[in-house]
């Protein structure tokens, strides 16, 4: 997902794993090849005086520095292209993507989101070019670990994830955990929670000292799957969301997600979440926290650049884990792919721009500005004490501990409008756990047949 989301193979832990020893290298040296659709290319400059559009969801803090730095760098080294960029949130992404890649003035480039909700379909309504033909020329194939690959592949008719041609290729890495103000948890004597029993804990003594627990607002939706997603992690463990999310085993009415849904519930009645929250929005619950007004908030690395600027040296991130574990599960990934349109006429030059925000430089820019690249530099250290310090540890530890699993989205081609709508009604007291449980489940057994 991004988050943006935005946002998964058991696999995936291992390769992210990999990703994070590889040597920030250049990828590729060919100056080209022969791919599906015909020679392509490196000469940029051949392509003459062009425009291309890009469409990306890279609109918070630190992440759009970075692009807007990238998008600078790209037009100096090649002087004859200009970007044309439109950048929207992931919420405005998901509703307008669609049709920006079937008007008549369809973009070059896009982020699209993995999973069959955004991805399987655009590849199934031929919207997207297969990148296989670019991935060799520009060493992708080489750079990323396959199962990162295998994230943003698609059969070609869309119904088969992670097998059959590459789609795009992710800038970032992603989790989502628990972003927690230090000031609030000293003056209370408390100390950073491991598990989601220690944070439940932690919450009751928040909301004792007459302080707002968890800063929350789901107005557009998709922070709610993040909120679900990881006390489900850390509730049902990887393997089962695992499973689940990639329609091998297990169901939405399993007891695991039921507890999930429950303890979502109990948070409300007990008054750990922002009141309302389905009228508040993210930005204004992440200023909530960064303003001291909540102990905690749950939401994705994608946002360490804005914290470290709103609550500085206060700030600290985790990721939970389960109460019989000591070692953290959670939801994440890589950010949404760098897709080329099948409508652009530039595919050289689309390409190159791809290659050119997602390689090893970039990834030097990225931690620079704040961010976390799906193959971070191998030097990469941030200084101790610091959050970009404590979002590398954790980084580290899910992805050694095999804890990452997937964004709950991913799971049917409807399944994104069916969660989060969900959650909505879940949170608000309009739908019991079990009557959640079913409504996903229902979305699941028609695409599933189980």
């Amino acid at each position: 997902m991004i988050r943006h989301p935005k946002k998964l193979a058991g696999a995936l832990a291992a390769a992210v794993t990999i990703a994070l020893t590889l040597s920030a290298c250049a990828p590729g040296s060919s100056s080209s090849t022969t791919g599906s659709t015909g020679p392509v290319s490196k000469d940029v400059a051949g392509a003459g005086k062009v425009s291309i559009t890009v469409w990306d969801q890279n609109t918070d803090g630190g992440i759009d520095v970075a692009q807007k730095k990238l998008n600078a760098q790209f037009e100096k080294k090649y002087p004859n292209v200009t970007i044309d960029r439109v950048s929207r949130s992931f919420a405005d992404l998901k509703t307008t993507l669609k049709l920006a890649l079937t008007s008549k003035d369809a973009p070059d480039v896009v982020q699209a989101n993995q999973g069959y909700p955004d991805m399987g379909a655009f590849v199934g309504g031929g919207l997207l070019r297969p990148v296989d033909d670019y991935s060799t020329l520009y060493g992708w194939d080489k750079y990323y670990p396959k199962q990162l690959l295998d994230l943003n592949t698609f059969s070609s008719n869309g119904k088969n994830w992670q097998t059959g041609h590459l789609y795009g290729v992710s800038q970032t890495g992603e989790i989502v955990g628990v972003y927690y103000n230090k000031k609030i948890l000293s003056s209370l004597g408390l100390t950073p929670p491991k598990t989601i029993g220690e944070f439940e804990t932690d919450l009751a003594a928040v909301k004792k000292a007459g302080i707002l627990p968890i800063a929350y607002g789901d107005v557009e939706k998709s922070p709610g799957i993040h909120l679900f997603g990881v006390v489900q992690a850390a509730i049902a463990g990887a393997k089962a969301v695992n499973n689940l999310v990639r329609s091998k085993s297990g169901a939405w009415t399993d007891a695991s997600s039921i507890e999930a849904a429950t303890t979502l519930t109990n948070w409300v009645d007990k008054g750990y979440l922002t009141p309302d929250a389905n009228g508040i929005s993210r930005d204004d619950a992440l200023a909530a926290f960064m303003a001291g007004k909540a102990a905690f908030t749950i939401t994705g690395t994608w946002q360490l650049q804005t914290v470290t600027e709103g609550l500085g040296a206060d700030a600290g991130f985790l990721a939970l884990g389960p109460n019989d574990s000591t070692t953290p599960v959670t939801t994440g990934g890589e950010g949404l792919a760098w897709a080329m349109t099948s409508a652009t006429k530039h595919p050289d030059v689309a390409a190159a721009y791809i290659d050119f925000v997602t390689n090893a430089k970039a990834s030097q820019v990225l931690v620079d500005t704040g961010n976390l690249p799906t193959v971070p530099p191998a030097d990469w250290a941030p200084a101790k004490g610091t959050l970009a310090a404590d979002v590398a540890s954790e980084w580290k530890r899910v992805n050694a501990s095999s804890g990452l699993v997937p964004y709950l989205d991913y799971s049917t081609p409807t399944f994104y409008d069916t969660l989060t709508a969900a959650v909505q009604e879940l949170t608000a007291g309009k739908a019991t756990p079990q009557q959640f449980a079913t409504t996903l489940q229902t979305d699941y057994a028609a695409f599933t047949g189980r």
